[in-house]
């Protein structure tokens, strides 16, 4: 199978950094820091679209000036203040011994992207990375997923999109291939049963577990 991960809430913990470089940058603005709590629900949006949220402000300039200010931390500091969340390196490795083959798919730059499974040594599993360039102001989750079946020779029934948020399991919709959704990440269960996943892994183990036996009489097939 073809496999498709979300990166920040999938793969790794990365709310630590993007908190506080979210804080700093409003520091930097003048404006008060925002509750963990509040900013967690929102990681796994573009920058702008966290930032016109939290700021209250849809004007280009201050989003750009928010965005660069939350990058100057964020790329020297940031960036590694994030984990991969237990047990993903080990599936990542039987995944990879098991025949599948993988892509990461995220609202992330590519380029950042590629620094975090570099830096966790984990970008030997990966066949590429679809993100958005660093200066683009939004994301097209669904097309990067586009890009992604594209790359895997466009078989819908033997591709599956990876996610902890209901963004990612309705890009996989629009692609009609089938999602699973991941129970520690950043998206609530009410979201993620929203959107509609054909299943919920509530652990990795569980995960793996599913993975393995998608090529059984039960395996998803082109989702509508």
């Amino acid at each position: 199978m073809h496999l498709f991960f979300d990166l920040d809430g999938t793969l790794t913990d990365s709310s630590p950094g993007i908190i506080r470089c979210i804080n700093h940058a409003l520091g930097e603005l003048g404006l008060e820091e925002i509750e963990d709590e509040r900013l967690q629900r929102l990681i796994g949006a573009p920058l702008t679209t966290i930032f016109e949220a939290v700021i209250g402000c849809s004007d280009v300039a201050v989003l750009d000036t928010a965005v660069a200010a939350y990058r100057t931390r964020f790329n020297d500091i940031g960036i590694f203040e994030n984990a991969l969340f237990p047990g993903i390196g080990g599936a990542l490795e039987v995944f990879q011994k098991s025949g599948h083959a993988l892509q990461i798919v995220t609202a992330k730059p590519a380029v950042s992207a590629r620094r975090v499974i570099e830096h966790f040594d984990v970008a030997r599993f990966f066949d590429f990375v679809h993100g958005p360039a660093l200066g683009d102001r939004a994301c097209d989750k669904a097309a990067l997923v586009g890009a992604a079946l594209q790359m895997s020779g466009g078989a819908r029934d033997q591709a599956v999109m990876i996610g902890d948020r209901a963004e990612d399991v309705l890009a996989a919709r629009a692609q009609r291939i089938p999602a699973v959704a991941v129970g520690w990440g950043y998206g609530s269960r009410p979201e993620l049963d929203g959107a509609g996943p054909v299943y919920v892994a509530e652990s990795v183990t569980q995960l793996v577990q599913w993975v393995l036996n998608a090529s059984g009489p039960d395996a998803p097939t082109t989702f509508a």
